[in-house]
């Protein structure tokens, strides 16, 4: 429990994003977020908003853990749509890095979902989120956040 008290704070985001997923494209959109994050249940869930300012929508993340099965549940939140998508991502954080799955549709396709959280310091942390077409044989990368702490004030 806890896992994720390194995120309580507000944080600058360089996000790269694949312009086109599922085709082999190494063309990355790039552009900024700020987000702030905080817990709950004392520590036992965790929540953030992300604001992107260039593309006019923001994003929120609630997670809860499952004490009886020691996994995280990762639930996201756009704007945009105005939903709870479903389903959540599940995993676990084992030797510093949070790895979670889950098996959901992109653009109508069946895809394996993967969530890593890695490079966790005081100041920076990496999440990346990749979708696998084939079980889990190939994983393609489309969505990076490198998260930066951001200076008091500087919001």
């Amino acid at each position: 429990m806890g896992d994720f008290d390194f995120f309580i704070g507000s944080w600058d985001v360089a996000n790269r994003r694949l312009t086109k997923r599922h085709v082999g494209s190494g063309d990355w959109d790039e552009f900024p977020g700020f987000s702030v994050a905080g817990t709950f249940f004392g520590g036992a869930g965790s929540f953030d908003e992300i604001t992107f300012p260039t593309k006019g929508f923001s994003g929120a993340t609630v997670r809860i853990f499952d004490p009886a099965a020691g996994t995280w549940a990762i639930y996201w939140m756009n704007s945009g749509r105005g939903v709870l998508e479903l389903p959540p991502v599940v995993g676990r954080f084992v030797a510093g890095v949070g790895t979670f799955y889950a098996d959901d549709l992109d653009e109508g396709r069946p895809v394996r979902c993967r969530f890593i959280w890695s490079g966790i310091t005081a100041t920076s942390c990496r999440w990346e989120q990749a979708f696998s077409t084939d079980g889990e044989r190939t994983w393609e990368t489309n969505w990076i956040m490198d998260f930066t702490r951001a200076s008091a004030g500087s919001r």
